[in-house]
């Protein structure tokens, strides 16, 4: 499976391209996986519902599966500090592709998402894992590299840019142990 993490500030597109990477990257037959970072307290159960009130019952885990998703809710007693690599490994398998989203500190292979409307700081200076910078507006980019820069509108070519450099993105969980 290849990783690669979309780095950036709160506004900066981030769920836009990654939303329009993963059709772009399925038309060439790939198999994409999306991890995304969320809040504290977000839910993807209700109340009322079988699963939730399994949950409010105290189980650790629920697993709610059908002949066309599967859906697995794991409730920690303490808050847990995960790293993007344990979110991976819980991942199926197959999968060609792994789409990263909110975890612009980890040790990943990131394209950086920034936009100068944004007025945010740009990340690509300071941090060498990111390996290119998808943008609306190049020519306002803070600081000269030699990274490649991406259309941030143009999300084919952001996956026709992943698939040409996709041996770079190869992931391999025993590095991060």
């Amino acid at each position: 499976m290849k990783v690669v993490a979309f780095a950036g500030f709160s506004g900066s597109g981030k769920t836009t391209l990654v939303e329009r990477l993963i059709p772009a990257l399925k038309l060439r037959g790939r198999r994409v996986s999306v991890v995304k970072h969320a809040h504290h307290k977000f839910d993807i159960d209700h109340p009322g519902k079988d699963t939730w009130r399994h949950r409010e019952a105290g189980a650790f885990e629920v697993v709610a599966a059908s002949d066309r998703r599967l859906a697995l809710v794991r409730e920690f007693e303490r808050p847990a500090r995960l790293t993007v690599h344990h979110l991976i490994a819980e991942l199926y398998d197959g999968v060609d592709w792994v789409l990263v989203e909110g975890f612009k500190e980890s040790n990943l292979l990131k394209i950086e998402v920034w936009r100068a409307s944004s007025r945010q700081t740009a990340l690509y200076p300071d941090d060498d894992f990111i390996v290119a910078i998808a943008t609306d507006s190049p020519a306002e980019l803070p600081e000269t590299t030699l990274r490649p820069v991406l259309d941030l509108n143009d999300p084919d070519a952001v996956a026709q840019w992943l698939e040409d450099n996709g041996d770079r993105f190869d992931y391999d969980a025993r590095k991060y142990e």
